[in-house]
C-alpha cells in the first residue's frame, strides 16, 4: 500500500489499483477513520489517495483565489477522478457536507466506483440512502465493511 495525502502528487506512483477516502473529516467530530482504512490496507498493492492534509488550516478563506484551498480542493476534485474506486464515510457526528457534495457529483455520472457507509445518525441518512437507491450506488453498514469491500476490490474479487 502506498498513501498519497492531499496535497502531494502521486501521478508517477504505480499500484494496481487506486482508492479515494471521501468521507467526514470535521477536525474534532470525525475520528482519522482514513487512517483505519489506510492501516487495514497496508499489506496489498494498492494506492490510497488520503484527503486528510497534515497540515490543515481552519483560518484558510474558503476562496478561489486563495492558492492553499484552491490547491486541495483541486487535488481532492482530481483524485476523486483518477481512482479506481471511491469508499464514503458520513460519520453521524459530522455534517460532512463536501461529502455529500461529493457523492452528488458522482452517484449519477459513476455509481459503480462508489461504495457508501451511511450509518444510522448521520443526519441526512435518508438523502444519502435514496441518492443511493436511486442511482444504484452499493452501500455497506459499517467501516469492517468497507474495508472488506475495498480488499475485494484490489485483489479483483467480487464483492
Amino acid at each position: 500500500m502506498i498513501e498519497v495525502k492531499a496535497p502531494d502528487d502521486y501521478s508517477s506512483v504505480r499500484a494496481k489499483k487506486s482508492v479515494f477516502l471521501a468521507g467526514s473529516i470535521e477536525m474534532g467530530k470525525a475520528e482519522d477513520w482514513q487512517q483505519r482504512i489506510a492501516s487495514a490496507l497496508q499489506h496489498v498493492d494498492v494506492l490510497v489517495l488520503n484527503p486528510r492534509r497534515a497540515q490543515w488550516d481552519a483560518s484558510w478563506e474558503q476562496s478561489i483565489d486563495n492558492p492553499p484551498f484552491r490547491q486541495q480542493v483541486e487535488w481532492e476534485l482530481d483524485a476523486l477522478d483518477a481512482a479506481g474506486l471511491v469508499i464514503m464515510y458520513f460519520a453521524p457526528e459530522t455534517k460532512s457536507p463536501i461529502t455529500l457534495l461529493e457523492l452528488g457529483v458522482h452517484a449519477a455520472a459513476n455509481p459503480e466506483k462508489l461504495v457508501v457507509c451511511c450509518p444510522e445518525g448521520f443526519w441526512r441518512k435518508g438523502n444519502v440512502d435514496i441518492v443511493c437507491n436511486r442511482y444504484g450506488v452499493r452501500q455497506v453498514e459499517t467501516i469492517d465493511a468497507l474495508i472488506k469491500h475495498t480488499v475485494h476490490y484490489v485483489q479483483g474479487v467480487a464483492a
